[in-house]
């Protein structure tokens, strides 16, 4: 056991000491003088007048027990009458829990989900990563969350997974990004087979000081944690090498993950086409849909020899098919409603789990979670890094990153654009700002523009300009290099009589009202009057519209969290 006091409440359901005051709404802890400690951290009334009275959550008072009126005598002490209580509709007592001093928050990452009990303090050990990831967490802006999921072998029962001996390589990865508007989700597995280089990376010693570990050139990417002393800020690293996309922080959890927390929620159900006897991993299940847990759901997760063709790739899919399953049983009424089964998700989330120190706090990941729970299910797209054969290789066993596909993929991510369709939230434009958009528009061979960079990335007025004049028919335009000073939001300026080219060059960007500034032309080198685009921060690339929330993706094998599915 460790120093929290836990070990003396294993007698003890920590759900049955948290009781609904129907004055506030609200669960709170009540013990008895004579019970053991709670494992569940929470305020003591201290003396002689302690006995029946109730211990309220912190910053509540909650008043002293009553009598009944049909009982004269006193009260056993510790025990407390109980009043008829009304029936809530599940709805009402899902609020309660999601509301109230016992709020919970479902996140679901990697090779497990986690649940998040704010009072459950110090279970999660921390790493520093240092400049690998983002110094603090912000509601307001888009976040990319590395998961993984290590071959570690801990506890028991976990001798036929993993590499005997491993100090924990990155086995099952998942870079889930959130969109800024929370509209959207993309969890992007990393094969642990693909090629990759892994840079140089500091890590922190036990006793506090740096080290930096070499990098390396065309290795796998599960090499990444682990092999010469790498900690997960090299994994987060060479992501950002491989992908372009910085992960601002990392979770990374076991095997014994997968097996506390699907026997905490009651099982996750799966379904599988054909039925299932690998012998490697133990893993037996008919035809037709089934509910794993324990020991069975981490044979599920892990086998690669009961689908498809038994490699790594077709593993990742069956492991994105049960994530989705396990994030609405999570979410499901019967589990939220649950004080028991809260509990149990609490005690087994936050002992399986490793973060980085920004996020390390129980606050700071109760924030993370309720931003990532506002986004739908139907809008958390499962897809991989498009792969293929190493080339490099005549038994093929390691792949690499598709180029015709995956600088697609990364930039989308990069750019917080949707892999699924989401309807965009039209903001209201005074009448004024909104009628810039209405009239005639000239043809895309009429508009004369100067494109200029006004905080795009480098090279981003260049990809514009080629767009515009390769294939959407803007010819009469031109590089004007970088703009004074930089601008949060594109904007066009023009003067009044050029209002219907700007209205075609809007419909063409996917340009706002608020956007347009009518003002005055300037004359390009030939003499003739110009409209100015100065592409801002909120650019999101060549031929992608500003007012996209999603766009035709590349072809690719991709599913949502709300698709139920069986593994083939």
């Amino acid at each position: 056991m460790d120093a929290q006091g836990r070990g003396r409440a294993d007698d003890v359901d920590p759900a049955d000491q948290w009781v609904l005051n129907p004055r506030t709404g609200e669960y709170e802890l009540r013990l008895s003088p004579s019970a053991p400690e709670s494992s569940v951290p929470g305020p003591r009334t201290e003396g002689p007048r302690a006995a029946g009275r109730r211990t309220a959550a912190p910053g509540r008072e909650v008043p002293p027990q009553r009598r009944r009126r049909t009982e004269p005598e006193a009260p056993v002490p510790g025990r407390r009458g109980r009043r008829p209580e009304k029936k809530k509709s599940r709805g009402k007592r899902a609020l309660l829990w999601t509301g109230g001093s016992m709020a919970f928050v479902v996140l679901v990452a990697g090779v497990g989900g986690y649940v998040y009990l704010k009072h459950l303090e110090g279970n999660v050990s921390t790493t520093d990563v240092g400049t690998a990831g983002s110094s603090s967490f912000k509601k307001d802006e888009a976040f990319n969350i590395l998961i993984i999921g290590t071959d570690k072998r801990t506890g028991e029962g976990n001798e036929g997974y993993g590499d005997k001996g491993s100090v924990g390589h990155a086995d099952t990865n998942i870079l889930l990004h959130v969109s800024e508007d929370r509209s959207n989700a993309t969890a992007l597995s990393i094969p642990r087979d693909l090629i990759v280089d892994i840079p140089d990376c500091e890590t922190t010693q036990e006793d506090g000081t740096k080290k930096v570990i070499p990098g390396t050139s065309g290795v796998r990417f599960n090499q990444s944690l682990g092999d010469h002393g790498r900690d997960a800020g090299c994994t987060m690293r060479t992501v950002a090498e491989a992908t372009g996309i910085k992960p601002d922080h990392f979770m990374m959890a076991d095997f014994n993950a997968v097996k506390t927390l699907t026997s905490a929620v009651g099982g996750v159900d799966v379904c599988v086409e054909h039925a299932v006897d690998d012998p490697k991993s133990h893993l037996k299940l008919p035809a037709g849909e089934s509910t794993v847990k324990g020991e069975q759901a981490l044979a599920f997760v892990r086998t690669r020899h009961a689908f498809g063709n038994e490699g790594d790739l077709d593993r990742i899919k069956v492991q994105q098919q049960f994530l989705g399953s396990l994030m609405r049983k999570m979410s499901s009424s019967d589990t939220l409603t649950s004080p028991t089964k809260l509990v149990k998700l609490a005690e087994a989330a936050t002992k399986a789990l490793t973060v980085d120190s920004a996020i390390g706090k129980v606050g700071t990941l109760k924030d993370m979670a309720l931003e990532l729970k506002k986004v739908p299910p139907k809008n958390i797209t499962f897809t991989t890094v498009p792969v293929i054969d190493n080339p490099a290789e005549k038994v093929k066993a390691t792949v690499v990153v598709n180029e015709a596909k995956g600088p697609q993929v990364f930039d989308m991510i990069k750019n917080d654009i949707s892999f699924t369709e989401v309807k965009k939230k039209e903001k209201k434009e005074k009448a004024a700002v909104a009628a810039r958009l209405k009239g005639e528009k000239s043809e895309p061979g009429e508009v004369r523009v100067r494109v200029m960079n006004g905080g795009a990335p480098t090279g981003s007025a260049q990809e514009e300009l080629a767009y515009l004049q390769t294939q959407a028919g803007v010819s009469k335009s031109e590089n004007a290099g970088n703009a004074p000073a930089d601008l949060a939001k594109t904007t066009l300026e023009y003067a009044p009589d050029q209002a219907d080219q700007a209205r075609a060059l809007a419909e063409i960007l996917g340009l706002s009202g608020a956007a347009m500034k009518p003002g005055e032309s300037v004359t390009n080198a030939q003499g003739l009057p110009t409209m100015t685009l100065t592409l801002g921060k909120d650019f999101k690339g060549a031929g992608v519209k500003l007012d996209a929330k999603s766009i035709e993706t590349p072809d690719l094998d991709k599913s949502t969290a709300d698709q139920k599915q069986c593994a083939s």
